[in-house]
């Protein structure tokens, strides 16, 4: 009996701790749940914000797009940083970091390297420098949407409700400045300009390779292929190791923008689409918002932590963009004192360079000390570009680090109704260089390159020039008035998916990077083959996945190994791509080894050869291979390929290795692999690597499949494991028939608060190319909240 009892007792302590710890974890849930939820944004009712003059009026819609309207610019703008900070506050912070060069601060040790080339680039420099030239009207601009984001700092550090990131992070945000919203406006400079990774890369290998396999690295253009508008020194120098890590923007950074004509709408009006193609993630890069003052009416998207829409449309324009892509960055070898670092040798002198301090702040460890060195040309870069030179240098000339005046243009933008003040108003956007496409109800249809790209005295952007000479200084820019510019062609429409932007007749020098044609090719393709077009037409060119690329290259592949001695697989893997109707699709067998077989092609070719760390500065490998294998199909063989035992015996390798690693991976039978197997979108939020519990919260959604690729209209670039992370990240269609509204997709959402129903509900949209409406008038069943004055 008494063992009995004892058993029993002892059953019962085992219950009780059981429920006591099931207790205690599901107190600890409720405790985060409830934690987490007060950062939430309060949507309804009515917000007392310091410093306002005036009520405003915030209307979420279905979509958690928020419609602000204000009696005035000054309540407008700081209703909008106050907006911006609620739903994005974290994110608007680690960007400022980043551009600054200070995440370190915040995250540990992992970013010092990061931080380093952020601190010599000196986009805060180029920021500050830039604010004193801005107007007092847009100063003023500038300032209202800091005491927004300050007026939520504040509030939500009384109410202790900052986003959990903060706290999982441990620290709190600083004041909001003019200067943090300018760096991150550089920031998106940098992301979408320059070439000089691709510099330093072509001088390594001129140095390091023999001559002609080095000249086959060198970038080119498909010849006749469409447009938008129809030297070497004897220095050398020591290369090493990655000394620290350099930052490169991902090379497929885009988009496509196109533009139709009256006459071929079947609205009768002009029609504008606009997909910015830039990194996936969770937030999305874009947030969208409806602005509204006496003064002002027009809705879009905007990057956080800046003022006004820089995409999108009023009540009379729309305009979009893509990346124009100029060389605008020159790497300069400059000469150093040997018994003076600081000192480099121009015309015959020897000059100081200005040396500035950069510590750097480590999360749980020391300070790490830091210097800058400046020289007339830019910043010295050479520890990231492998340069191991003691005597030797290379310096950065790049037009962002100059003060510029950007949101200028787009304060103007926003307020312009014709074709002659939009184009006035872009004279500001001076940085990045972008594509410009625009329509005005009133049936104009234009386009514009704009920004500041430099006229050389000498050396055309390829590869560094010898700094200890004036001989190759920029002499000016390409006057505004003489960038490539088109107005109501014959065509009836006008479409940049960055290509190469004019002929070869154009006086000045603008690029030798260009995308491969086949977006632009395939969007003239649609364009021209219907009379008139709807906007159904152009939703669904926005999600195209014809592969133009494929049917350009699988005929030259087919062609190569025909009657070639291979195995029975690859002889079955050349029939499913002769029967391929070149789609992209994500339940096809065929994109999947096409892009693997091309894939592999572009390793092996160069492994060998190439040592990791220089291969991270090669830049356009995709199109170097392409031209290399065009060439071949020609008769015109490389070394590359001589030396892999000649173009067919390459190709028929190194499909046999790919077949081999699909057998492995998708299964013996070739006909049920699929696309979307490999091919898969992950909307990241950075913070979900961290651990498993922080993926499982911020980032719900497994990777799903999708199709389209690199090359397609319908763009979705993938990493090394197929993970889908660069794409359309806001798609945007208007038929000026009805300028009061406009169809968007922001992937993967509106909100960056991963409680909120608009963190991730347009993953779906994005991938099946489902649309929401936002109109220039608020909702009526909106979320309605009231911004007042404190009293």
């Amino acid at each position: 009996m008494e063992i009995k009892l004892k058993k029993n007792r002892k059953r019962t302590i085992i219950i009780g701790g059981i429920a006591f710890l099931f207790l205690c974890m599901t107190s600890l849930i409720f405790y985060a749940d409830s934690f987490i939820g007060r950062s939430l944004p309060q949507l309804e009712g009515e917000l007392a914000v310091p410093g306002l003059s005036g009520e405003v009026e915030v209307v979420r819609d279905g979509k958690g797009v928020p419609h602000l309207s204000a009696s005035s610019d000054r309540d407008l703008y700081m209703a909008q940083g106050y907006i911006q900070a609620q739903d994005r506050l974290f994110q608007m912070d680690l960007s400022r970091r980043q551009a600054s060069g200070r995440l370190s601060e915040v995250v540990g040790e992992k970013a010092v390297d990061r931080d380093k080339f952020f601190r010599t680039l000196g986009l805060r420099r180029a920021a500050e420098a830039s604010l004193e030239g801005y107007s007092p009207e847009v100063k003023e601009v500038l300032g209202w949407f800091a005491d927004g984001v300050n007026a939520y700092i504040q509030d939500s550090k009384e109410k202790k409700s900052l986003p959990a990131e903060f706290t999982l992070l441990g620290y709190e945000p600083e004041k909001w400045t003019e200067v943090d919203s300018l760096t991150i406006g550089k920031y998106m400079a940098f992301d979408l300009g320059g070439h000089w990774q691709g510099q330093a890369f072509r001088y390594w290998a001129l140095q390091s390779l023999p001559e002609d396999k080095a000249m086959d690295l060198f970038p080119s253009y498909p010849e006749d292929a469409p447009t938008i508008i129809h030297e070497t020194t004897d220095l050398s120098m020591k290369w090493g190791n990655a000394i620290t890590e350099p930052v490169i923007p991902p090379e497929m950074n885009g988009s496509n923008n196109w533009v139709v004509s009256g006459s071929k709408s079947e609205s009768g009006y002009p029609m504008l689409a606009d997909d910015p193609h830039l990194s996936l993630g969770s937030p999305s890069i874009w947030y969208q918002m409806h602005l509204e003052s006496p003064d002002v009416n027009v809705s879009g998207v905007i990057f956080a932590g800046i003022p006004g829409i820089i995409l999108g449309h009023n009540e009379t324009i729309a305009w979009g963009v893509t990346n124009t892509g100029p060389d605008v960055q020159d790497l300069y070898i400059e000469k150093r004192h040997k018994e003076d670092k600081n000192h480099f040798l121009y015309d015959g002198k020897w000059e100081e360079a200005e040396v500035i301090k950069e510590p750097i702040a480590v999360k749980d460890s020391e300070t790490i000390p830091y210097e800058v060195t400046v020289t007339r040309h830019g910043p010295i870069v050479s520890e990231f570009a492998n340069q191991d030179d003691s005597e030797n240098a290379l310096s950065m000339r790049w037009t962002a680090l100059d003060p510029s005046l950007e949101l200028q243009a787009i304060i103007d933008m926003n307020k312009a109704s014709n074709w002659t003040e939009f184009e006035k108003a872009m004279e500001d956007f001076h940085t990045p260089t972008q594509n410009f496409v625009f329509a005005d109800k009133d049936g104009t249809i234009a386009y514009k390159a704009n920004g500041k790209i430099p006229i050389r005295k000498k050396g055309d952007g390829l590869l560094p020039v010898p700094g200890w000479t004036s001989d190759y200084e920029w002499t000016g820019f390409i006057p505004y008035e003489e960038l490539p510019r088109v107005v109501n062609p014959a065509e009836g429409y006008i479409a940049t998916a960055n290509n190469k932007v004019i002929g070869d007749g154009y006086p000045y020098h603008i690029s030798h990077h260009w995308a491969g044609p086949y977006r632009y090719m395939r969007i003239s393709e649609v364009l021209e083959s219907k009379e008139k077009l709807t906007k159904q037409d152009m939703k669904d060119m926005q999600h195209d996945h014809m592969n133009l690329q494929a049917r350009e290259f699988v005929p030259l592949l087919l062609n190569a190994l025909e009657g070639k001695e291979l195995s029975e697989q690859s002889r079955e893997a050349l029939q499913l791509l002769a029967d391929w109707d070149y789609e992209d699709d994500a339940d096809a067998a065929a994109p999947l080894l096409f892009h693997q077989w091309m894939d592999r092609m572009s390793n092996e070719l160069f492994d060998d050869s190439i040592p990791t760390d220089m291969m991270k500065l090669f830049e356009g490998k995709q199109n170097v291979v392409d031209e290399l294998i065009r060439k071949a199909a020609k008769g015109k063989v490389s070394p590359w390929f001589t030396e892999q035992g000649g173009f067919e015996s390459f190709l028929a390798e190194s499909l046999s290795d790919t077949l081999e690693d699909g057998f492995d991976r998708y299964g013996s039978n070739m006909s049920e692999w699929a696309w979307g197997d490999y091919h898969r979108v992950y909307f990241e939020n950075p913070l979900s690597s961290a651990s498993s519990i922080l993926e499982w919260f911020l980032n719900r959604r497994s990777p799903e499949p999708v199709g389209g690729s690199r090359v397609t209209v319908g763009a979705a670039s993938y990493n090394d494991e197929g993970i889908v992370n660069h794409g359309g990240s806001w798609r945007f269609i208007i038929d000026m028939v009805d300028m009061s509204k406009a169809d968007h997709i922001v992937g993967p959402g509106q909100s960056g608060h991963f409680k909120s129903p608009w963190y991730d509900d347009q993953i779906d949209d994005w991938i099946e190319g489902k649309y929401h409406e936002t109109t220039l008038k608020p909702p009526a069943d909106g979320k309605q909240l009231r911004l007042v004055p404190e009293t």
